[in-house]
């Protein structure tokens, strides 16, 4: 069995009420949940929260809130992998773990149905114990500058800032949308998540969107529209 966890607590700070605010006419939440919905790949759709009119709203369109996530886990500085873990001993405890679980944020309007199952089959056909959506730096990130206390300009890297840009290793981050995990591997704690026991899904740039303040949003929105008359295109994906 296969179980999507949204975590998707009421106190956003940076961008109040972030999670149910309307993007592009629908609530942020609502693109997640469709987008689990339309995989293929998901069974189940639990969103944790802490706020009832999250859930009521997760409820509305198709998603199960089966509990309240408790304060001590809502709050500034807890991690997502704690949210995870709790949602699935409380799944384990009813005797209702599945064999994959899924992570996806709220805010991911540019998730791809089509990428949730490609990243589930990945891990399915590997000994990893994770995968994740990823993108890749558009600039070398070894050739970072950085500013100095009295203003002037110092290179984050020396040795680096002096060669080409086909001369450096290839850097990437984290997508920030998904992230997939056998049960055991999620509870356990016993292999992370950044490291050898995890494989990346490459995206495309033009499908990844951190939204944190007001200008990504507004950003974000305008990719969004773009990409819907031009079509998302999964075969762009740079994997390889």
């Amino acid at each position: 069995m296969t179980v999507a966890i949204i975590p998707a607590r009421g106190g956003s700070k940076r961008i109040p009420r972030k999670n149910i605010q309307h993007f592009c006419g629908a609530p942020m939440l609502s693109y997640p949940i469709r987008a689990a919905q339309q995989s293929g790949c998901i069974e189940r759709i639990l969103v944790s929260t802490d706020d009832e009119e999250i859930a009521a709203i997760a409820r509305q369109f198709g998603a199960e809130v089966p509990f309240i996530r408790p304060n001590d886990l809502a709050d500034d500085h807890t991690g997502t992998t704690a949210v995870v873990r709790h949602a699935l001993q409380w799944l384990q405890a009813r005797q209702e773990l599945p064999d994959y679980a899924c992570c996806l944020y709220a805010t991911t309007p540019l998730l791809q149905a089509g990428d949730l199952a490609k990243g589930l089959a990945m891990l399915q056909a590997s000994e990893q114990h994770f995968v994740f959506s990823a993108a890749r730096f558009s600039f070398p990130i070894q050739r970072a500058l950085l500013q100095t206390p009295a203003g002037g300009v110092t290179p984050f890297d020396p040795d680096s800032i002096g060669k080409r840009s086909q001369d450096l290793p290839e850097t990437f981050h984290d997508a920030g949308q998904f992230y997939w995990g056998r049960s055991t591997s999620w509870l356990d704690g016993q292999h992370r998540l950044f490291s050898d026991a995890a494989r990346m899904l490459v995206l495309p740039d033009h499908r990844v969107q951190d939204i944190d303040t007001m200008a990504d949003w507004r950003r974000a929105e305008a990719l969004y529209q773009l990409l819907q008359q031009a079509g998302f295109d999964e075969d762009l994906s740079p994997n390889r």
